[in-house]
């Protein structure tokens, strides 16, 4: 059994969030953390596929968006979750306001892994943003994975 369980948070769940559970997922493997890592949407619209720029990205990365389904935060996905990681403050912030209960849990990316900034939507963006996006995710992924093995 894992002793996280993930949730990675943006808007539609087709884009950042997903790219972060797929690196999540990978970068916390190799360095032998265990976790489950899932993804959502503070307004998704359920079973959209990854877009298009965010497969392209991860197949560069040698990972695959292929079988994702956008899906929209639901309470069970919060009761559930050791930790949940938006990508914005206004992310967090609706979060926080629909689930206060779960105050302790939520945190943008960025703040949890000792940043001040958001991750920026690469929606209708070039393939360029996108990588710039999954990069900075990708660091900050990295920053976090031994405060996570810490407390597991």
């Amino acid at each position: 059994m894992s002793s996280h369980k993930i949730i990675f948070i943006c808007t539609g769940n087709t884009c950042r969030s997903p790219m972060a559970a797929a690196m999540a997922a990978d970068i916390f493997t190799k360095a032998g953390l265990t976790a489950d890592v899932l993804s959502a949407g503070v307004n998704a619209w359920a079973n959209q596929p990854a877009s298009r720029h965010a497969l392209s990205v991860m197949e560069e990365c040698g990972l695959s968006l292929a079988a994702h389904q956008a899906c929209l935060i639901s309470d069970n996905l919060i009761q559930d979750a050791t930790l949940i990681l938006s990508m914005t403050g206004t992310h967090r912030a609706i979060l926080l306001s629909d689930y206060p209960k779960a105050k302790s849990k939520i945190y943008t990316l960025c703040e949890y892994a000792g940043q001040g900034k958001d991750i920026s939507d690469p929606f209708g963006g070039s393939l360029e943003e996108y990588r710039t996006c999954a990069h900075e995710i990708r660091a900050l992924l990295i920053k976090i994975t031994d405060k996570l093995k810490e407390s597991q």
